[in-house]
């Protein structure tokens, strides 16, 4: 319990931080901070329809989160999850188009899976050009999400577009027996299980398999992996697989439960997002769940923000950043002995002040 404690009370207190350096940004807007608190809670958390727009919102975190929590377990830091969200978005949205799926479940299983498999190729390319090109995953990540972004818009806008579509370019709309539907008539889309059933599956495989223990012992030490004789490569390979399975599944799901079609709606941040969701949760499938669900809150309540108080709808992202550059800063306070801190610093008090000798004569040294 000291332990999980421990773990949660930094990043608890740099969403803290955070909140509280937003208020200083609206205060100079000319906008109360007391007022901004209690509509972003409000917002996200007030009643059940912001209760319907937060969940609805933390669904596509969770996976994409998980996006970058699954290889970092392996030891890399992945950042591309908007890149395997908007292709899954695409390769379900093309797969219906280009064939003839059947109009019920059986379809809308066979559309989230291309979406996953279309996430898990992309991901496992920057672990591939990482383990045998010796290209860092962090930027070849990052890169390729513009690259996918700009395969999204080219067959959005080209091939894939329907030509009934005429001022937002989408893809053809999905077969209504294809969409995915409400949880008991609500606005909160079955997407949501499939991210917290995905977090769960995750904690459990990493926790209690033999292959998820190894992908924990590669992260902790490569050399001593390869020295055991596990293969690291293809481990690290399986771990970015799996998290662009997350994100493009995150993108399938958006277009079966919310747009319908791809088009560009479905570049909302939520890849991007889901970075900062991971590191709050310090990579852990489970605590994965609470962030979204927080972060959800937070972008269900921008639109709030700019019809009671005149904000900008963005200005939630800029909570966002303040909350990354904190927990970023908090990491490097998480094995800091406070104890031999303040001891040290106890050593260094106010004491008698004693006299020394100048040149023949006693002074105070406090003169």
């Amino acid at each position: 319990m000291r332990t999980a404690l421990k773990e949660a009370l930094l990043p608890v207190a740099a969403i803290v931080a955070a909140l509280l350096v937003f208020g200083v940004f609206v205060w100079f807007a000319g906008v109360s901070p007391l007022d901004v608190w209690l509509l972003l809670f409000k917002g996200a958390f007030g009643d059940w329809y912001s209760w319907q727009n937060t969940l609805q919102r933390a669904a596509p975190l969770m996976l994409t989160a998980l996006c970058v929590a699954i290889p970092a377990r392996a030891g890399l830091v992945v950042i591309g999850g908007e890149g395997a969200l908007v292709l899954g978005g695409l390769a379900c949205a093309g797969l219906a188009q280009a064939l003839p799926l059947p109009n019920n479940a059986a379809g809308t299983v066979m559309v989230c899976l291309a979406g996953a498999a279309a996430g898990a190729l992309w991901v496992a390319l920057a672990g591939w050009l990482r383990q045998f090109r010796g290209i860092n995953e962090t930027i070849s990540s990052l890169l390729l999400a513009y690259v996918a972004i700009g395969l999204f818009k080219h067959f959005v806008e080209g091939p894939l577009r329907d030509p009934a579509s005429l001022n937002k370019p989408s893809t053809h709309a999905l077969k209504d027996g294809m969409l995915i539907s409400g949880i008991g008539g609500s606005d909160v889309h079955w997407g949501l299980v499939l991210g917290v059933v995905a977090c769960i599956v995750a904690a459990l495989w990493l926790r209690w398999t033999p292959s998820g223990f190894s992908v924990r012992v590669v992260g902790g030490n490569l050399r001593a992996a390869q020295l055991v004789g596990l293969p690291a490569s293809r481990l690290i390979l399986l771990a970015c697989a799996l998290g662009g399975a997350c994100a493009g599944l995150a993108g399938a799901v958006e277009v079966a439960a919310v747009h319908t079609s791809a088009n560009a709606a479905l570049i909302a941040g939520y890849g991007y997002a889901g970075i900062l969701v991971a590191f709050i949760a310090r990579q852990q499938p489970l605590a994965v769940i609470p962030v979204a669900i927080l972060f959800g809150g937070f972008g269900a309540a921008g639109s709030l923000l700019q019809r009671r108080l005149g904000l900008p709808d963005a200005s939630v992202l800029l909570l966002q950043g303040i909350a990354f550059v904190f927990i970023l800063a908090s990491e490097a306070l998480r094995d800091v002995d406070w104890k031999a801190v303040f001891a040290r610093l106890g050593r260094f008090g106010p004491a008698e002040p004693s006299p020394i000798v100048i040149a023949g004569s006693t002074r105070n040294p406090g003169l």
